[in-house]
């Protein structure tokens, strides 16, 4: 697995890196060695947040936690992302047994740098994220979003050809956009 470790508005001392390639280093028997992971630590007055993105073949966990310690939000971040990938696993090895990763997950996207508004009004878009958008079935759709820890994902739906967007609803239910003709 390649590494990327990033502070932003602290400096990481080695002995942060070496636990984070400890730490995460236990999940490298289940990713290829062409597996990339970024871990983010950003310093906002008192509080330390940790953000990890683990991406292999498509499929993406990302997981963050914010803490007075920077070990102490790795050490949750951790957690969060080996609860993930145990509460998948068995859909995903039904997956890898039938057929590859890129079929059934669409690529991620592109992280953006946020853009200074050119409108000064409430409208304003603050940033783009630009995306291939793969043919996925709704219940891929939905295991996608929960892998990534979005509340909402943008999908070609496999069966109609047409983009739809699956979401997390109240109660822990999901609901399904459809475009009307």
């Amino acid at each position: 697995m390649k590494y990327n470790i990033v502070g932003r508005k602290v400096n990481l001392k080695d002995n942060f890196k070496e636990r984070v390639y400890k730490k995460l280093g236990k999940f490298e028997k289940i990713y290829s060695e062409n597996a990339e992971a970024t871990v983010t630590v950003t310093m906002e007055k008192n509080r330390q947040t940790v953000e990890a993105t683990i991406r292999d073949d498509g499929l993406m966990y990302r997981a963050e936690s914010t803490a007075l310690e920077m070990n102490d939000a790795l050490d949750a971040v951790v957690d969060i992302l080996g609860g993930q990938i145990r509460k998948n696993k068995t859909k995903l090895s039904k997956k890898m047994k039938s057929e590859s990763f890129e079929q059934y997950f669409a690529e991620e996207p592109d992280d953006a740098e946020d853009e200074d508004a050119m409108v000064e009004d409430d409208y304003a878009v603050v940033r783009t994220k630009s995306f291939s958008v793969k043919p996925l079935s709704v219940e891929e759709a939905i295991l996608q979003m929960n892998l990534i820890g979005h509340e909402f994902f943008m999908f070609r739906n496999c069966n109609t050809n047409v983009i739809n967007v699956v979401y997390k609803r109240k109660g822990g239910t999901y609901g399904l956009l459809e475009p009307k003709d």
